[in-house]
């Protein structure tokens, strides 16, 4: 099993990225807004088996590519800098919107489609998959055990602050929408905030080292 340690990091790292504005957040606050909290809801769910999706992929061809090829650390090292890189630039990039910043006029959607727009939205979002198999060799270590095993432990704690945040989003969406609206401070503020902690992720994996 992963350290609890390396465990808290990864949660962090996680809570991070799930507030990085991206397909995925855009969806679910925009589905809230515009259709209620059950329509947030509805959606959630098909971007959390999305995610599940994913985890269940990679997981297994993180524990061939790992085994097969020792280089490979090194160059998923790399790619998860550079998407570490590019998510910071996104958060303060000139003229970038804030999370919650969302286009109203919006078709009223069934629940089963909110449900498959959100699954398919996270499975064919590459940024997705590119955070598991760049983010994930950094936390996994043979010493640890089963690479398989860390792997699917860590796509859990994934998945459960991901539905934590968003869950959290979904009741609060159109009140934080409002408060961002009157206070357009407070957007350049998170958007900073957002920065610097991906600034910081983004050098503690550069730094890492395989052990």
């Amino acid at each position: 099993m992963v350290p609890f340690n390396e465990v808290l990091f990864f949660a962090l790292a996680a809570f991070v990225l799930v507030i990085s504005p991206g397909p995925n957040m855009v969806y679910i606050i925009s589905r809230t807004i515009t259709q209620g909290r059950k329509a947030g809801m509805m959606s959630l769910a098909g971007v959390i088996c999305g995610f599940l999706f994913h985890i269940v992929m990679v997981s297994f061809g993180l524990t061939a590519i790992l085994f097969a090829v020792p280089v490979a650390y090194t160059i998923l090292k790399v790619l998860g800098t550079m998407y570490l890189l590019y998510l910071t630039y996104q958060a303060i990039r000139p003229n970038g919107k804030s999370l919650f910043e969302v286009d109203e006029n919006i078709t009223i959607d069934r629940p089963r489609k909110l449900f498959t727009i959100g699954f398919f939205t996270n499975v064919l979002n590459p940024k997705v998959a590119v955070f598991y198999l760049s983010f994930f060799p950094q936390f996994i270590k043979p010493e640890y055990g089963s690479i398989l095993f860390q792997s699917l432990e860590l796509g859990v704690v994934q998945v459960c602050v991901s539905l934590t945040i968003n869950f959290f989003i979904v009741f609060t969406a159109a009140k934080v929408a409002s408060f961002f609206a009157q206070n357009p401070r407070w957007i350049k503020v998170q958007k900073w905030f957002m920065a610097s902690t991906l600034l910081f992720l983004t050098i503690k994996m550069a730094t890492s080292k395989a052990k």
